[in-house]
């Protein structure tokens, strides 16, 4: 890890963004190895990041968008 990282880091920290977010975040950036290593630690995030990029517009069955809640 590089300086860089870590400021950039401390700017997502700094956002505000949920836990869960930046994990999804993480898996969609992360390379091979480092995607195993966190579906490993983390296999139900994965399954339903898995099954919401596979789903029309990200949303489960079921599911409806708050407005509350879009970026």
């Amino acid at each position: 890890m590089h300086y860089y990282d870590y400021t950039v880091g401390r700017r997502i920290a700094a956002s505000g963004a949920p836990f869960y977010a930046v994990l999804q975040a993480a898996m969609r950036l992360a390379d091979t190895s480092n995607l195993d290593k966190l579906k490993d630690a983390f296999p139900s995030v994965h399954a339903e990041l898995t099954t919401r990029y596979n789903a029309p517009g990200g949303l489960l069955p079921g599911e409806t968008i708050d407005p509350d809640e879009e970026d």
